[in-house]
């Protein structure tokens, strides 16, 4: 009991000398409650400054956006070549767009443009005439509908007794061994080309040349030696038309995504070098990308899918060729963006998707029926009637204006609008049509 009390006593006095303490040394009672006041502790989520650091890191894709956008101009794919390049030449095809032809008015593939004449009479025979021609290839809609309109206008031509075709399938080496094997055999009265690459058929074509007269079209080569070079306006007249439409439609600038098939062939390398002027001198246009496709609808359609992922946003498609222009249009249909400003071809899946959509939207051509102008010219020649050096044909675009006479639904997707067939024997059903 005594130890109980004596506990109790000394428990009071402890107690008694807390309040004591905490009266005078009340500065001190802050020190004992610091533990749990923790400032660092406290501030641990301000203190996560990675997390703040990370922001910056989040905003470095939008800045480099701008920096290869402002490059690429002078990246390798943009390059043009001096030999592709000519501005005097670039100046007169963009002229010639408004130029009002002559010839036949209901045959256009008949019609030319400031034609220089070429007396033809030294190559003139009798027929029936063995003319050879050698391709560069089937190996797109645009050159299967092309070969097939220029077969149907060699079965109108009575002269001609027999018909050699050689296809080069695409390759350089190929096509100047079928020339060179179709000058030994001593059977064709007259040639016509198309080349596969402007430079490496340069040196056969001369070699041809020597031989016998010679009709280049479609794709053209380093000399003048050709009777005559059949083509409509020209590749710079395509490119301008194309990147002026962007420029005229995007008046606050935008991002551009341009597609090149391949390099070397001198109308494609046109078409860029047009484009590439324009787009130059429009520096509110920002180009984010130039790349070949190789005429891939699937590669095509990847590029525009990165492109998405890097920059956010294209306004519009530029393109050097349009075979493709539908696979780009659904890359953007599976985002679920907006399709944007389109710079396609004559092909009438393209035009089809475009008269649906309501696209903004321009074809500039590079019309099919000149096909049926090489066979014409070449009958000309052996026949000793005189002929355009440049017979520079027709190039009509398709514009929101003229569209709706241009599709044609009982036409196949890959069929091209401006063919000049529409009144050969055998058509619709020939092109595939029904």
């Amino acid at each position: 009991m005594l130890l109980k009390k004596k506990l109790y006593l000394l428990l009071s006095v402890v107690v008694v000398l807390a309040f004591v303490l905490a009266a005078c040394g009340g500065t001190e009672a802050p020190a004992v409650d610091e533990p749990a006041v923790e400032e660092p502790a406290a501030e641990e989520p301000a203190a996560e400054e990675p997390m703040e650091e990370e922001e910056p890191m989040e905003e470095e894709p939008a800045e480099e956006m701008v920096e290869p956008a402002e490059n690429i101009l002078a990246g390798e794919n943009a390059a043009i070549a001096p030999e592709f390049f000519d501005q005097e030449a670039l100046d007169q095809e963009v002229a010639w767009i408004d130029a009002v032809p002559e010839g036949p008015e209901d045959m256009v593939w008949e019609q030319y443009i400031d034609p220089e004449w070429v007396d033809t009479t030294e190559y003139a025979k009798d027929g029936p005439y063995t003319i050879c021609f050698s391709n560069a290839g089937v190996n797109n809609p645009w050159r299967v509908v092309g070969f097939n309109t220029m077969e149907h206008q060699v079965a109108l031509e009575t002269d001609i007794g027999e018909w050699i075709h050689v296809d080069a399938e695409g390759s350089d080496e190929k096509q100047i061994a079928d020339i060179e094997d179709l000058l030994a055999s001593g059977n064709c009265d007259g040639m016509i080309i198309s080349p596969n690459t402007t430079a490496a058929l340069t040196p056969i074509v001369e070699q041809a040349c020597e031989q016998l007269p010679v009709v280049v079209f479609d794709r053209g080569v380093f000399t003048d030696c050709p009777v005559s070079f059949v083509r409509p306006i020209g590749g710079y007249a395509f490119g301008h038309l194309g990147a002026e439409f962007i420029v005229d439609n995007l008046p606050d600038g935008g991002n551009v995504l341009a597609f090149r098939i391949l390099p070397g062939v001198d109308v494609l390398e046109n078409r860029w070098a047009a484009a590439k002027v324009v787009f130059e001198n429009n520096p509110q246009i920002t180009v984010i990308g130039v790349e070949f496709t190789e005429g891939d609808n699937a590669r095509t359609k990847a590029i525009v899918e990165d492109h998405l992922d890097r920059f956010g946003q294209i306004d519009a498609i530029w393109m050097d060729a349009g075979a493709t222009a539908v696979a780009a249009i659904e890359a953007f249909e599976d985002a679920g963006l907006d399709i944007p400003i389109m710079v396609g071809e004559d092909q009438q899946d393209f035009l089809k998707k475009w008269q649906d959509e309501g696209l903004t939207a321009v074809a500039p051509t590079f019309p099919t029926f000149q096909w049926r102008t090489a066979v014409i010219a070449m009958v000309n020649i052996l026949q000793g009637e005189q002929v355009p050096a440049w017979w520079v044909l027709p190039q009509p675009p398709v514009t929101a204006d003229n569209l709706d006479s241009l599709v044609n639904a009982s036409m196949p997707p890959l069929h091209y609008a401006m063919c000049g067939c529409e009144g050969m024997p055998g058509f619709p059903e020939d092109w595939g049509g029904q």
